[in-house]
């Protein structure tokens, strides 16, 4: 099993993000793989995250206790002095920026 965070919200920009790619990676696995080529096994793809919006990521994550600053979304960040420091420009950081705030929750991370 692989798990991935990918999410609706994402189809649009982001192809890696939607169901199709999802299964067509599944089947790709299933023939590139000793386990799914020689023994039969199905590789699975699961995103767990995938029917919610980024608010209810945010508020489910709260509730499981998850520190979100262990988490980057940006496609641009910038180092310094050993940290990444999110854009908060990039389509990815302006989602991020308002799932946290539909969520009432305040983003962890650092930004530029």
């Amino acid at each position: 099993h692989l798990f991935i965070g990918a999410n609706h919200v994402d189809y649009s920009g982001y192809p890696d993000c939607r169901p199709e790619f999802l299964r067509a990676f599944e089947a790709l696995a299933d023939k590139a793989t000793a386990a799914g080529a020689e023994g039969g096994e199905h590789f699975r793809v699961e995103a767990p995250l995938l029917q919610l919006s980024k608010a209810e990521i945010v508020q489910r994550a709260a509730e499981l206790g998850v520190d979100l600053g262990l988490t980057i979304t940006c496609y641009d960040p910038v180092q310094r002095d050993g940290v990444a420091l999110s854009c908060g420009h990039c389509d990815a950081c302006i989602l991020r920026l308002k799932g946290f705030a539909e969520a009432g929750v305040p983003d962890p991370i650092p930004y530029v």
